[in-house]
C-alpha cells in the first residue's frame, strides 16, 4: 500500500489525474440488439386479417370486458397479493441499496472517545522504581473525509445501482402484469366451469325427458326394456361429468382466493355461481411491434439489467487506479485534570493516496469477468425482445384460430340438435329403433360439451392475447 500524505507531493499528481474521464464504456443500447431491428417495430403479421383492432392496446384491459366484478377482482389481487409484496419488498431493497452507493458520493464523519482510568509501568514512565500514581486520561478525536471520484468509478457503482433499482421497478410492473393475468384467468376458468356445469345438468335434463318417455312407451306396451336401460346408461354418463366440472369451478374459486391474498372462505358466496364467462364487444386492440417492446416491462427489465451490467465494467475497470481520499482529523488526549489545555490538542487536514498496485492479471481478470456479464445481459434482452414477439404473434393467431373452431363447433351443436330432435320424433312415430335416438342425444351432447370446452379455450386465448401485449402494470393516474 502506497501512502503520500504531504499536500505539495499530491496536488500535481490530482490535477494529472483529474483530466482523465469515466472509467469503463458509456451505456447506450448497442446497435446490433435485437430492438433496434426494424422487423422489430412492424406490425404484427397475425393481426392484418383477424379480430383486431390496429389501435394501441389499453392500459387497464380487463375493463374492456365491463364486468365489475372482474375489476373489483384484480384490484383486490393489486392490493393483497403475496406475489407483488415480494416484487415490493425486492423494489424497497434495490432502492435502498442505491441510496447506499449514492452515499459514497457525500463526505463522511466519524467521532470517537476513550476515557480510561489507570496509570502506566514505571518503565513506560521512565523511573522504574517509581510507583505511579492513578488518575484518568481521556482521548478523542473527530475526522471529516471524501474519496475524490477522478476516474468515475462512484460514479459508475452509482449508475449500476440506480439501473439496478430500475430493473427491479420493471419486475415489479412484470409482475402486476402477471397478477392481472391471472386473476381474469381465474375468474374466467371459474364462469366457464359454471357454464359446462349447466350445459352439462341440460344434457342430463334432455336425457331425463327421453327416459320418460321411453318408460311411458313402455308402460304403454310399445318400448323395450333394452330402451329403457340405454336411456338410464345415457343418464348416468352424463351424470358422471358433473363432479369433475364442479371441482374445476371449485379449484378457479380458492386460485381467485390465493391471487386476492384471502383464504377460500373469505371469497364472497355467490362468486361461485358465475355462469356466464366475460365477453368481449368490440376487437381487440393490440398496436405495433414498437409499443409492444416499449409497454413490456420484462423487456423494460432486460435492458434495465443491460444498463447495470454495462456500468459494471466501469467499477471493475476503476480498481486499476489509485484512490484519492481528502480528510480532516482532530483530536484531543491527555490526563482529565489538563482536559480542555491548548496543549492536549491537535489537527491534521491533508489528501491521501492510496493505491494498490494491481495484480494486472486479477484486474483484468474481473473486468473480463464484468465484460461477459454484460454479453449475457444483452443475450438475455434479446431473448426477451424475441420472447414477446413471439409470444403475441402467437397469441394472435390461436385466439384467431380459435374464433374459427368455435364457429364451426357452433354449427356443429346446430345440426346436432336437429338430428336429435328428428330421432326423437321418428321414435316415437315407431319409424327407427330408440338405438337412433341414443346415438343422436350422444352427439348433441358431445357437441354441446365441445362447444362448452371451446368457449372455455376462447376465454382463455383472450386473456392470453392482453398478457403477450404486456398491458395492466400502468397505475391509474
Amino acid at each position: 500500500m502506497i501512502k503520500l500524505a504531504p499536500l505539495f507531493y499530491t496536488l500535481p499528481i490530482a490535477l494529472a489525474l483529474a483530466a482523465c474521464g469515466t472509467v469503463g464504456p458509456d451505456y447506450r443500447v448497442p446497435p446490433q440488439a435485437a430492438v433496434q431491428r426494424p422487423a422489430a417495430q412492424q406490425s404484427f403479421a397475425e393481426a392484418a386479417a383477424g379480430p383486431y383492432a390496429q389501435d394501441e392496446a389499453p392500459a387497464h384491459w380487463w375493463r374492456l370486458y365491463s364486468d365489475p366484478v372482474l375489476d373489483g377482482l384484480v384490484e383486490q389481487a393489486f392490493a393483497a397479493n403475496t406475489d407483488l409484496r415480494v416484487a415490493q419488498a425486492n423494489l424497497a431493497r434495490a432502492e435502498a441499496v442505491a441510496e447506499e452507493v449514492g452515499a459514497q458520493q457525500r463526505p463522511s464523519a466519524s467521532v470517537g472517545a476513550s476515557p480510561t482510568f489507570g496509570h502506566a509501568s514505571g518503565v513506560q514512565a521512565l523511573a522504574p522504581a517509581a510507583r505511579p500514581r492513578d488518575r484518568w486520561s481521556y482521548g478523542a478525536t473527530a475526522a471529516v473525509s471524501y474519496q475524490v471520484d477522478l476516474f468515475g468509478q462512484i460514479a459508475r457503482a452509482i449508475e449500476s445501482a440506480r439501473a439496478d433499482a430500475d430493473s427491479a421497478r420493471a419486475a415489479y410492473d412484470a409482475t402486476r402484469v402477471t397478477v392481472a393475468a391471472a386473476t381474469a384467468r381465474a375468474y374466467a376458468g371459474l364462469c366457464t366451469a359454471g357454464m359446462e356445469l349447466g350445459s352439462a345438468r341440460h344434457s342430463m335434463e334432455v336425457q331425463q325427458e327421453s327416459l320418460d318417455a321411453v318408460e311411458r312407451l313402455l308402460a304403454a306396451g310399445r318400448g323395450t326394456r333394452l330402451d329403457a336401460t340405454r336411456a338410464r346408461a345415457q343418464l348416468e354418463q352424463l351424470r358422471a361429468a358433473l363432479p369433475p366440472r364442479a371441482a374445476r369451478r371449485r379449484a378457479a374459486l380458492y386460485q381467485l382466493a390465493a391471487l386476492t391474498g384471502r383464504a377460500p372462505a373469505e371469497l364472497p358466496t355467490g362468486l361461485a355461481d358465475c355462469a356466464t364467462p366475460p365477453t368481449l364487444t368490440q376487437p381487440i386492440p393490440v398496436g405495433d411491434g414498437a409499443a409492444l417492446l416499449r409497454r413490456r416491462p420484462d423487456i423494460r427489465q432486460a435492458e434495465r439489467a443491460l444498463a447495470a451490467a454495462t456500468a459494471r465494467i466501469g467499477v471493475a475497470t476503476g480498481d486499476l487506479y489509485p484512490k484519492i481520499t481528502l480528510g480532516l482529523n482532530a483530536g484531543s488526549a491527555g490526563p482529565a485534570a489538563i482536559f480542555g489545555e491548548r496543549g492536549t490538542y491537535s489537527w491534521s487536514l491533508g489528501p491521501l493516496i492510496s493505491w494498490t498496485i494491481p495484480d494486472t492479471g486479477a484486474v483484468q481478470a474481473r473486468i473480463a469477468q464484468a465484460e461477459a456479464g454484460s454479453q449475457a445481459a444483452l443475450a438475455r434482452f434479446d431473448a426477451s425482445v424475441l420472447d414477446a414477439l413471439r409470444e403475441t404473434e402467437t397469441a394472435l393467431s390461436a385466439y384467431a384460430r380459435q374464433l374459427d373452431r368455435e364457429a364451426a363447433l357452433e354449427a356443429a351443436r346446430a345440426q346436432s340438435a336437429e338430428a336429435a330432435a328428428q330421432a326423437e320424433r321418428m321414435y316415437r312415430a315407431g319409424r327407427s329403433d330408440y338405438l337412433s335416438v341414443l346415438d343422436a342425444q350422444r352427439t348433441l351432447a358431445g357437441a354441446e360439451q365441445a362447444l362448452a370446452a371451446s368457449r372455455a379455450e376462447l376465454a382463455d386465448d383472450q386473456i392470453a392475447v392482453f398478457l403477450a401485449l404486456g398491458g395492466g402494470w400502468e397505475r391509474d393516474q
